[in-house]
């Protein structure tokens, strides 16, 4: 099984004569079950690089084949960067996202979609699962919503809102690393090795021979800098709604030290729309990385779950 996926790019349109989003594949391209993966507000695809891996060898367990795609949403990683940082919002993820289904669609028809959303991406998923009559392939089956909900709290989106394209640029990969670590630390505990792994597709060489800066365009800021409490308490009602009309299968994770999904968002997430089904990881904040054991057991047995068949004989034990 190969430990590095396959990057590909899908034309999406815009009002500045369109960009392209990029994608990383892992597994089967013809396979008929699709995990999407899609990343945080200043992440990239590559974040699900162990989740994916564990996901096809969990696949092959149960003698399925999967296709897991991991989009770098547009502004990160290799996709284009847009032309008017004010399109930088969830009605450009949202088409661009229906783009890339229509097109793995048209590659290999799917009859099983999921979706895995940490932050940003569980947001766009809870848009595309929650939108009555968007054209998706097939609806979403079962949601990962990784410590996010319609409740956002302010006091996060100041704290994400310090650091939104202010970071430079560094002398190394290993110097950037290390920066983005003491800005991290709600990410839990991560070996040196894990850290690394993690960090190295953020970031790309700079404009200045010898000097790397992170993968994304600074211009993310604009419209999260326009952001208000009146427009944020707008948007959170709006989510609710959307949240009130899925019906797929919903997990939510969420780190016990989240500044961002507060505990009495999750117990809301539990009793209306979906139902969800939450659990927490101790000694986490936002996000869980979905690297732990832990965290990747419970997104597989969720996803796909491994069903013993118990004979009678040994129920009667």
């Amino acid at each position: 099984m190969t430990d590095q996926p396959t990057l590909h790019h899908v034309q999406c349109p815009d009002a500045q004569g369109g960009h392209r989003m990029a994608w990383w594949q892992w597994g089967d391209a013809q396979s008929p079950h699709v995990v999407m993966g899609v990343h945080g507000l200043t992440r990239q695809g590559r974040d699900f690089d162990v989740l994916a891996q564990a996901l096809l060898e969990r696949a092959a367990q149960l003698g399925k084949t999967l296709r897991v795609v991991c989009v770098d949403v547009v502004g990160r990683g290799e996709s284009d960067w847009l032309k008017d940082p004010m399109g930088y919002g969830f009605p450009t993820y949202a088409a661009d996202m229906l783009a890339l289904l229509g097109a793995l669609h048209g590659q290999a028809p799917i009859t099983t979609l999921d979706w895995v959303g940490t932050s940003m991406g569980g947001l766009i998923g809870m848009t595309m699962a929650g939108t009555a009559q968007l054209p998706l392939p097939v609806p979403i089956r079962r949601l990962v919503l990784n410590d996010v909900g319609p409740a956002i709290e302010w006091v996060a989106l100041e704290r994400i809102g310090q650091y939104v394209g202010k970071a430079g640029t560094f002398a190394s990969v290993e110097e950037g690393a290390q920066a983005m670590r003491a800005l991290s630390q709600s990410f839990g505990p991560h070996t040196d090795e894990q850290w690394m792994a993690l960090s190295r597709p953020m970031f790309r060489p700079a404009p200045e021979e010898g000097r790397w800066r992170l993968h994304y365009d600074p211009a993310l800021a604009v419209p999260y800098a326009a952001m208000t409490r009146e427009a944020a308490a707008e948007v959170e009602a709006t989510l609710w709604q959307l949240y009130d009309a899925i019906r797929a299968n919903t997990l939510v994770l969420r780190g016990a030290e989240s500044d961002l999904l507060s505990r009495a968002t999750v117990v809301a997430m539990g009793e209306r729309g979906p139902q969800a089904h939450v659990v927490e990881f101790a000694g986490v904040g936002h996000a869980p990385t979905l690297i732990a054991s832990d965290q990747v057991r419970v997104v597989l047995d969720f996803l796909l779950p491994v069903r013993t068949e118990v004979t009678s004989e040994a129920a009667n034990e």
